[in-house]
């Protein structure tokens, strides 16, 4: 606006002089000062105008911060969501130019929006709750197909030397693990009439189905996954050794013995980071062991609200997907998964609105996908309990 000001008077003043060089009076002279004075006047007037427009904008918003929240939050979900809670509802055609604008595109050919932070967020909340291990494991995120994390396979070896004899060789070696990124993808039918009323939550409700198949797929495969298509799930990666219960079906005569063995067998460093997982069942066959000396259980509950209960000092984690105590069975598993699991997700959730393929049926479909990659780094972090004589 100043710019706009300045060349005006510029203008104004280079018509001045002209037009008295040209007449050497004063009536033209005095003609464009006040034909200066009256667009500046009209400028400031504009500029009054704009300035209260902006003022009454900030009285506004400062009202409605300070005004109590009644039956609810005070926050206003972000305009991202805003958009895509209208697209879950009416699809894209329905919303304005800026509320279109607000969703982000999926990254690849598949179609669909990216569901924002905040509603990803409660669906990964969802997950962790159905997936054990995510919660033990080390969780990362990636842009590419595949993670490829340099390894130590071998140690460096020392000795000792005398003053002038040869040294050995002493070098580590080095190798990779590669984590393959994987899809998992579902839909959702919801009827017109969910998506219509405006009493219903319709992101709480495509969340959480989306969060309970999704968790079930993952914790699935994190636990159990042959890395087929999927990952590579800790009880079935080679290399975690073993403590065998002494018994082809049960977990032996002395099953107290038999965790504080696999308990010990753990290097201290992992041991202290460890937890014990296994299924309800198992779980609660070992809820009734006790120390043969003492006569005190093995399980220990928590000493306050929100801690988790202990089985020889480490955290217990259920799991539905493990073994069931049985022939040849993997119940019970304990180590330091932080070190010995990654996961990585690849894509935050997309979502894509089809509103034809069962329209017939009065549905809206929802198809989802995600991709997540999970597998085994450093396997001497944890132990297996095995139902086996040997």
């Amino acid at each position: 606006m100043r710019h706009t000001l300045k060349d005006e008077l510029k203008a104004s003043t280079a018509l001045r002089l002209e037009t008295k060089d040209a007449t050497g009076g004063d009536n033209a002279v005095e003609q464009a000062l006040a034909g200066l004075a009256a667009t500046m006047e009209t400028k400031i007037g504009e500029l009054r105008t704009e300035l209260k427009a902006a003022t009454d904008r900030a009285d506004d918003l400062e009202t409605r911060l300070a005004r109590p929240a009644i039956g609810g939050s005070a926050d206003e979900p972000s305009p991202e969501r805003k958009a895509f809670t209208g697209y879950l509802r009416s699809g894209r055609e329905a919303l304005a130019v800026e509320e279109a604008k607000a969703l982000r595109v999926a990254d690849d050919s598949a179609g669909g929006y990216l569901a924002p932070s905040d509603f990803v967020a409660e669906v990964i909340k969802g997950i962790v709750e159905r997936s054990p291990i995510r919660q033990a494991a080390r969780v990362g995120s990636t842009a590419s197909g595949e993670v490829i994390l340099p390894k130590r396979t071998g140690r460096p070896t020392g000795h000792w030397v005398g003053e002038t004899e040869d040294r050995s060789e002493t070098g580590s070696t080095y190798g990779q693990a590669e984590i393959p990124i994987h899809e998992m993808a579902c839909y959702v039918d919801v009827s017109l009439k969910l998506l219509e009323d405006a009493a219903v939550n319709v992101e709480g409700e495509v969340a959480f189905d989306l969060a309970e198949e999704f968790g079930r797929l993952e914790a699935l495969a994190f636990s159990q996954g042959d890395g087929v298509k999927k990952p590579l799930g800790v009880m079935e990666t080679t290399g975690v050794a073993y403590s065998f219960s002494g018994n082809a079906s049960t977990l032996g005569s002395a099953p107290a013995d038999l965790l504080i063995d696999a308990f010990y067998k753990v290097a201290a460093y992992y041991r202290n980071r460890g937890v014990w997982m296994m299924n309800g069942s198992t779980l609660a066959a070992i809820r009734k062991l006790k120390d043969a000396g003492s006569g005190a259980y093995l399980w220990q509950p928590a000493l306050t609200a929100g801690q988790p209960e202990t089985i020889l000092g480490r955290p217990v984690i259920e799991d539905p997907t493990m073994d069931d105590v049985g022939t040849g069975t993997e119940p019970i598993v304990f180590g330091d998964f932080n070190s010995a699991y990654r996961i990585y997700d690849r894509v935050n959730m997309s979502v894509m609105r089809d509103p034809y393929s069962v329209a017939t049926k009065g549905l809206v479909r929802f198809h989802a996908r995600r991709r997540v990659g999970g597998g085994m780094v450093l396997a001497e972090a944890l132990r297996k309990v095995r139902c086996a004589t040997s």
